[in-house]
């Protein structure tokens, strides 16, 4: 996703004001809590919280400054204006040309949050038809930007009003909130267990295409919508499961037409100002709960189940390969290979492939070669994605997609969009999915899926209307 000497958002990015204003203040004892008080405080039409590497939370609002791009058209705003294109068929490269204008245009290191929507993946892997007309990539440039560490909270804003608004909410005490009940275990279970049946028909049909040769697996889900009449609150939500979860990634976010709360496992990949770049599959998958003797039983049968291994170890392998297209010649490895990670309400076979991008590569182009997640599609991924058109129901937009920060210098984090309660419009919704290979059965397959829906669906907060 490179971009040549001459920008047509130039216009533009002279338009967007910098983080002119910072302020340093006392930690926080609780981060998490602090950014969720923040989102739900309303200060503009979007805003993002991501927690990064580390424990380092981030919560980030604005509604002037945003780029919006969908297979045919991008859009660009700031200052009561906006510049638009066309993206013919190639939106991550107007999405990226964009964003490298902001870092032309001086004014310091610029961040950003956005989404990628999972359709996109058709235009980059596979067939455009898929991809639709609605929005695939939004990106957010924020008016305030706070960042909570164990060292130092740091505010950093377009003018020191914002700076005053985000100081006085942080000096108010916890204020009390009415939180909606949590649900009860069998109404929770009853979310759950939603379209299960028909599930089980989609991966007997992806069965059969793989035992015809087609392709070697793929990581079929289920949409679970919640229960009507029912509202939830994502706040809420987030904090409750943040508590009970142990994510890589996790974010709160009212962005470019998605509202989400999610827990993501892993991360679609990293990449680092200095050109490192990581991607951390994971695939295979045993449930984790309070019994430490039957988790322990569950991890060694995990570290010995042979569909298991084979579903990790192609995911690895391909992994590999789309890491080898955009780094240097022999700097891609593997750091780890099928370690157990614990994440949440299961336990993950995990694996991190490392390597340095090549020369004249940004991290949109890793970004391009690795998304989506090898283990939201299968493998191959361009036949993957084929057969998920076939037997899925609807598109899957933001879950299998992923949510970003980013910045200018070249840093780009995107967690994969697992374990996350998502809406759009009057719509909330789960889902969940699992990887089918030839050795699948349908049962299985359910019930891993019912395993990956406890990392959300117990902390759902609800209200009715």
């Amino acid at each position: 996703m490179s971009t040549g000497s001459r920008n047509p958002w130039e216009a533009w990015a002279r338009s967007v004001p910098p983080l002119a204003c910072a302020s340093a203040r006392q930690p926080r004892p609780d981060p998490a809590a602090t950014a969720t008080r923040l989102a739900q405080a309303g200060l503009a039409g979007q805003y993002a919280v991501y927690e990064g590497e580390g424990g380092v939370w981030h919560f980030a609002a604005g509604s002037a400054v945003s780029v919006t791009a969908d297979a045919t058209g991008i859009t660009a705003r700031a200052a009561g204006r906006s510049w638009t294109s066309r993206t013919d068929g190639e939106p991550l490269t107007a999405f990226a040309d964009a964003l490298a204008a902001l870092r032309d245009a001086g004014g310091g290191n610029r961040r950003f949050y956005g989404w990628a929507a999972f359709e996109l993946a058709h235009l980059l892997h596979a067939d455009p038809g898929p991809a639709g007309d609605r929005p695939l990539l939004h990106a957010l440039v924020p008016e305030v930007e706070v960042t909570l560490t164990g060292e130092e909270t740091v505010v950093r804003a377009v003018d020191e009003a914002w700076v005053r608004k985000v100081a006085d909410l942080l000096a108010e005490p916890g204020a009390e909130r009415t939180v909606p009940d949590e649900p009860t275990p069998e109404r929770a279970e009853g979310v759950i267990a939603a379209g299960a049946t028909a599930y089980g028909r989609a991966v007997s049909r992806t069965v059969e295409d793989i035992r015809a040769g087609l392709l070697e697996k793929a990581v079929v889900s289920r949409k679970v919508p919640l229960p009507a009449g029912l509202r939830p609150d994502f706040p809420a939500t987030y904090l409750a499961g943040r508590r009970a979860n142990t994510p890589a990634r996790s974010y709160l976010l009212d962005l470019g037409g998605y509202r989400a709360a999610g827990f993501s496992p892993e991360t679609v990949l990293e990449v680092g100002e200095d050109g490192r770049v990581s991607t951390q599959p994971l695939a295979g998958t045993r449930a984790l709960g309070a019994d430490p003797e039957e988790n322990e039983r569950l991890r060694t049968e995990l570290l010995s189940d042979p569909k298991e291994i084979h579903e990790h170890a192609v995911s690895v392998r391909l992994a590999w390969e789309e890491m080898a297209a955009v780094c240097r010649p022999d700097s891609v490895v593997a750091e780890e290979f099928m370690a157990v990670r614990r994440r949440g309400s299961v336990q993950h076979l995990a694996s991190r492939v490392t390597g340095s991008l090549r020369p004249g590569a940004g991290p949109w182009d890793a970004f391009a070669a690795l998304f989506p997640a090898i283990t939201a599609t299968g493998v191959s991924k361009r036949a993957a994605l084929r057969a998920l058109a076939r037997h899925e129901e609807g598109p899957r937009g933001l879950y299998g997609g992923a949510v970003f920060r980013g910045d200018t210098a070249g840093a780009l984090d995107a967690a994969l969009v697992l374990r996350t309660l998502i809406g759009a419009g009057n719509e909330a919704w789960l889902r969940a999915g699992a990887g089918v290979t030839a050795q699948s059965s349908p049962e299985r397959e359910i019930e891993e899926t019912c395993e990956k829906l406890r990392s959300v669906a117990p902390y759902l907060r609800l209200s009715e209307g």
